[in-house]
């Protein structure tokens, strides 16, 4: 990895915005990874979805479980490059701001956990009014629990963003150690984890892992990420011995049935996948740039996190009404039914979507408000109630209980002490 890196800078050296001065252009890059790797987290969500009812239970499998088709998941599976670009963004944000760590980190809760109010706000209550309308109670679970789930990757990226201002420090004083130390972290991780049979210990490569990708962003950021290929060939070729020789799957996204998957926890494979993704992405950087999406990006760029947090309700709107409601099960994948019937299933999803976005899209800006000086103790306590009202949503979902409320009382708590300050 040190033949791709060049050697660490001086923090000094990583640009700072003054204030009053004006930001500088934004990378189209990192804007055009973002809004590709939100595309293909929507698309595949609502592609692969095998959907059977058989009057009581929704039965849900996998179309890439067909054997053979898990090697498209080393493309489908972005969110390496998601991660990825939220390490060079957040070492551009935070290289440009001048009001210190604890004012960043503050602006970057309240943009984490505001969109997450309205969708709150809707399904708290939302399970209860189906329920009483004689919705089945076993999918409306589903869909409660599974909405939750996602938010998943919001728990882990809230850790990568309290951990910057340090993994900054750290970037610039060793370097491309840095992501080594991570990736030695995960190797160890997988070890203790395949050869005690302990799976819970595999949940420690949710730091190692996604950290390690989100640590490369950082050199990226500073340009200093050299031959892109080879990192690219190097991580897929990582990944192909780790597959054949190693105890893992093919597939980078879980399986039904499968004893061990790639991303829950996730495991050594997926970061060799995720080193090569980002390589191929670096190598195809200047053809990227080079297209014609300037406007599109203008447009999905304020509207990422709702099509994230709706995408899912839109694909539960769908199926209550086409699967459970009308009977129609998903035909078998790859079939000429499946095809010939995708078009219409993927133009219901955008016709209810839609609105969504129209709906929520504003909630991605936090209120303009007159913000006090923020501390770093406050912006800890703030940082532990969201992660906690986060994770309790990623365990539980949105299934009838005390846990949405809880949930919501913690973010409610995390923006509060990010709120304006009483001026003496």
């Amino acid at each position: 990895m040190t033949a791709l890196l060049d050697r660490p800078v001086p923090a000094a050296a990583v640009p700072r915005r003054t204030a009053g001065a004006r930001p500088a252009v934004r990378d189209p890059f990192i804007d055009l990874l973002r809004v590709l790797g939100m595309a293909l987290i929507v698309f595949q969500h609502w592609t692969i979805p095998v959907l059977d009812y058989d009057g009581v239970r929704l039965t849900t499998g996998n179309a890439l479980s067909t054997p053979g088709v898990w090697v498209v998941t080393w493309l489908s599976q972005v969110m390496p490059l998601v991660f990825f670009a939220g390490g060079a963004a957040n070492a551009i944000s935070f290289g440009r701001s001048a009001k210190g760590a604890p004012a960043w980190l503050a602006v970057r809760l309240r943009r984490l956990a505001w969109p997450l109010l309205p969708l709150a706000a809707v399904w708290i209550p939302l399970p209860h009014v189906l329920l009483s309308l004689g919705v089945p109670q076993q999918p409306l679970e589903v869909g409660a629990k599974l909405t939750g789930q996602l938010l998943w990757f919001l728990a882990v990226y809230l850790i990568a963003v309290l951990a910057t201002p340090y993994a900054m420090r750290l970037h610039a004083r060793y370097g491309v150690r840095v992501p080594m130390a991570l990736a030695a972290g995960a190797v160890l991780t997988d070890v203790a984890r395949f050869s005690t049979g302990f799976e819970a210990v595999g949940y420690l490569n949710v730091v190692f892992v996604w950290m390690a990708v989100h640590q490369l962003g950082f050199f990226y950021a500073e340009g200093r990420l050299r031959r892109p290929w080879l990192l690219a060939a190097g991580g897929f070729g990582a990944a192909a011995l780790l597959v054949a020789l190693g105890p893992y799957p093919g597939s980078m996204i879980g399986l039904p049935g499968a004893e061990v998957s790639n991303m829950a926890p996730p495991t050594l494979a997926m970061l060799a996948v995720g080193l090569g993704q980002v390589g191929l992405a670096g190598w195809l950087r200047p053809a990227l740039v080079r297209l014609p999406v300037t406007r599109l990006l203008d447009w999905a760029g304020p509207r990422i996190m709702t099509m994230y947090l709706w995408h899912m309700p839109a694909l539960f709107a769908v199926t209550g009404v086409v699967v459970v409601l009308l009977g129609v099960d998903t035909p078998r994948p790859g079939s000429v039914l499946w095809f010939a019937g995708w078009p219409i299933w993927f133009g219901l999803l955008c016709l209810v979507m839609w609105p969504l976005l129209k709906g929520f899209a504003r909630f991605e800006t936090p209120p303009a408000l007159p913000y006090g000086p923020a501390n770093w103790r406050g912006m800890l306590v703030a940082a532990g109630l969201v992660g906690g009202g986060v994770l309790t949503l990623t365990v539980g979902g949105f299934v009838p209980g005390a846990g949405p409320f809880l949930a919501v009382l913690a973010l409610l708590g995390g923006l509060l002490m990010t709120a304006p300050r009483a001026r003496t």
